[in-house]
């Protein structure tokens, strides 16, 4: 009998081993299928994080560009009506210089009188008309030369002048706020020249005597 109860003690042992490490597989499993679960929610949550940012960044750049259009368009128009009537007051410019050329040309003959009173008082008028519309005059004589408001039409050689320097004005330019609406037409000095005249052999002759 003895004998008999010792043979079933160890096959109790190892069924209850079998069945502890089946126990342990289970909550081992469990705990896997949690984390992969854990897992798999965690995806979708941290995939809506990535498009909500990127919605937000495609707005910012939106609303950035929607602004910038708003500046141009705000800049454009307010352009449009600084310089909305440029192309009239280009075309009155001449009727400007004949009155400037009428006054010189009376003045270096020497007339006076209520003519010569009338066409001044004229040109007068009409500076204060365009001034108001924001035309004044580009300063030329006695200024270095600038390209973006002067045009060169001739260089003369100058004693008193330095180089560069405007020394007359034929056509007087104008400014409509601070854009150039043409440009005045003046003659600039240049260094002068350290050339001398050639002599001639006569001269040579006259003064070193001829050597035999």
């Amino acid at each position: 009998m003895t004998s008999s109860s010792e043979e079933n003690h160890p096959t109790t042992t190892s069924e209850d081993s079998i069945e502890e490490s089946q126990r342990e597989t289970d909550i081992l499993s469990q705990d896997e299928y949690s984390e992969i679960e854990t897992g798999d929610e965690a995806k979708p949550e941290q995939k809506a994080q990535e498009e909500l940012q990127i919605l937000q960044d495609k707005y910012m750049r939106l609303a950035a560009e929607f602004e910038n259009y708003k500046r141009r368009a705000q800049r454009d128009q307010s352009d449009s009506i600084r310089y909305g009537n440029e192309s009239l007051i280009k075309s009155l410019l001449p009727t400007l210089d004949n009155l400037e050329r009428a006054i010189k040309s009376g003045t270096d003959a020497g007339a006076s009188g209520a003519l010569i009173e009338g066409v001044e008082l004229t040109h007068k008028q009409f500076l204060e008309t365009v001034a108001k519309l924001g035309v004044r005059q580009v300063s030329s004589e006695g200024v270095e030369f600038d390209p973006n408001i002067h045009q060169a039409v001739a260089q003369v050689e100058s004693e008193t002048a330095a180089p560069n320097t405007v020394v007359e004005e034929f056509q007087k330019g104008y400014f409509l706020h601070d854009r150039i609406l043409r440009p005045a037409m003046v003659t600039v000095a240049k260094e002068k020249s350290n050339q001398t005249e050639p002599r001639s052999t006569d001269d040579t002759v006259e003064e070193g005597g001829i050597h035999a």
